[in-house]
């Protein structure tokens, strides 16, 4: 008797997060079956807030020791239906593009903490969205900077480095006061669900 086996599903498009997809809660709400996978750090690229007001990257020259020849982002696995709710968010192709570029890798579980400072467990090719239009180092919207720090919140928690952030995402992104918080909160928080793009360029 023949067997009829199934045709394998695709694979999770494995996804490197580095603006305000680092705020978990907001990629939960944009890409519900999205799966946390770990930390990944982007090689030879440096992390800005560019014309448009949000996060970009983009190529760098090694300059070790410090912090600007790398990008640290949080990894996710996602489905295509997610996948396709992203590109929307992001404004693929007119505000970003999409590429496969390789990242040094730690995985984790959900929740746990990953130590950065031990050799990464692997390296792996990685969805990244990139702005080469726009790559002029600019200032953040104001509610840009809410989710941002939501997410520099949830990166730290899970093992981004502190001298990342201070030395290369703070230079962008200053720490959110309560005050300012409760003002653009909520207009932040409808961002994070249905992003309407206050740059102009997509609609």
């Amino acid at each position: 008797m023949g067997s009829h086996s199934q045709a394998p599903l695709n694979p999770p498009t494995t996804y490197f997060g580095y603006g305000s997809n680092l705020w978990q809660h907001q990629m939960a709400t944009r890409c519900p079956t999205s799966t946390y996978l770990g930390i990944a750090r982007l090689p030879h690229h440096t992390w800005q807030i560019n014309t448009r007001g949000y996060a970009n990257v983009v190529s760098a020259p090694p300059s070790s020791p410090n912090y600007t020849d790398r990008v640290y982002g949080l990894v996710y696995g996602l489905l295509p239906p997610d996948e396709q709710q992203l590109d929307r968010n992001e404004g693929v192709p007119l505000a970003y593009t999409k590429e496969w570029i390789k990242c040094d890798f730690w995985p984790a579980g959900v929740g746990e903490k990953v130590d950065t400072g031990t050799q990464p467990r692997e390296t792996r090719e990685m969805l990244v969205y990139v702005d080469r239009k726009r790559t002029t180092p600019d200032v953040p919207r104001e509610e840009y900077v809410y989710r941002m720090n939501q997410g520099i919140r949830d990166a730290l928690a899970l093992g981004v480095p502190e001298e990342y952030v201070r030395d290369v995402m703070r230079k962008f992104i200053p720490e959110g006061d309560e005050e300012q918080e409760r003002e653009i909160g909520e207009f932040a928080k409808t961002q994070a669900a249905r992003f309407k793009d206050e740059s102009g360029i997509f609609e």
